[in-house]
């Protein structure tokens, strides 16, 4: 019974920090992509409907890979292209807000209580430093992106309603089509299929952020990126004094530009299609504008190469210098 009983006080203690995070940093996590959903509703629903409402739709539409354009009502019998523009659509704005909330959240995690002093508060409670730092990783990784997802969900949903109603009024109903198209399902899903392989490469970039904060006695933006930035600036330095005047080439700059990818960009989604062998290319067949399933096929094949990896122990070694270090770094 211990055993269990210790578990369930730790699941419940992560359960509290979690809330603990989010109620902190709700508008930051929530609202901001909320409103950011909104206008997207607004402002892209409300382009779509006047187009197709005022100037009625074209005889032809142009894809990917159609620049002829394609006949509209193929198009629209082709329902799950409409609803896998709605998603990819919803994604790329609320994406680049998920990336900055995040970036921003780690930053400040350990450094703003220290700062107001409230650490000294927080370490008055029964709870450890490790679960402290954790609970903020997985904030970043998992809540915020959950969070984000589902929105993506509301707003592609929004926008897919919108062209339905537009498009009936010039006699074009494809509601049935939508509802018996399989991408109306699945891209959801897809989405949150992802999840896995964005904590696999945002894990260096949060360890990294977390482990700035909790030491850098001010500024903690400065230090956060000037560090990588300036050793590889010394690095492609002593590089290219090498090549020019012994002939050499230092083996680690061949891989200083992915290691300084890895720890500041691991927390833009869809970071792993930059590296060598996750060529993007395979995503676009000829027949379709974006295929979804091969979004999601590339995405769970980085995770094979040794990059990837690479960059989960260097975020593990990371968290776990953040931890010690919180232990005793609690001045103001």
């Amino acid at each position: 019974m211990k055993p269990n009983t210790s578990a369930n006080m730790s699941a419940n203690t992560m359960t509290w920090l979690l809330r603990r995070e989010f109620w902190e940093h709700k508008g930051s996590m929530f609202w901001a992509p909320v409103v950011v959903g909104a206008l997207l509703v607004v402002l892209m629903g409300g382009i779509l409907a006047y187009v197709i409402t005022v100037h009625g739709y074209p005889e032809k539409l142009t894809m990917n890979f159609h620049p002829d354009g394609v006949p509209v009502h193929k198009a629209i019998m082709a329902a799950g292209m409409l609803a896998t523009g709605a998603y990819m659509s919803a994604s790329a704005p609320l994406f680049a807000i998920l990336t900055g909330v995040v970036f921003f959240y780690c930053l400040g995690a350990l450094y703003d209580e220290r700062r107001d002093r409230s650490i000294l508060f927080w370490k008055s409670l029964p709870v450890s430093d490790p679960m402290t730092v954790l609970s903020k990783a997985i904030t970043a990784m998992v809540v915020a992106p959950v969070i984000t997802i589902a929105l993506i969900v509301v707003v592609a949903l929004a926008l897919i309603l919108i062209a339905c109603v537009a498009l009936g009024t010039h006699g074009q109903d494809i509601s049935a089509k939508l509802l018996t198209s399989p991408e109306l399902y699945l891209s959801p899903l897809r989405a949150a299929a992802l999840l896995p392989v964005y904590v696999v490469w945002a894990l260096p970039t949060v360890g990294w952020l977390l482990l700035v904060s909790s030491w850098a006695k001010s500024k903690p933006l400065l230090w956060a990126v000037g560090i990588p930035v300036v050793a590889l600036v010394v690095i492609k330095w002593i590089n290219a004094a090498l090549e020019n005047f012994a002939g050499q080439t230092l083996l680690l700059a061949h891989y200083a530009n992915d290691v300084v990818v890895r720890i500041l960009g691991g927390i833009v989604p869809g970071i792993w299609f930059t590296f060598p062998g996750n060529a993007p290319n395979a995503m676009y067949p000829t027949m379709h504008p974006i295929n979804a399933g091969g979004v999601l096929t590339i995405s769970y094949r980085s995770l094979a190469g040794i990059d990837a990896w690479i960059g989960v122990a260097m975020g593990i070694a990371m968290l776990y210098a953040a931890m010690r270090m919180r232990r005793w770094r609690d001045e103001g």
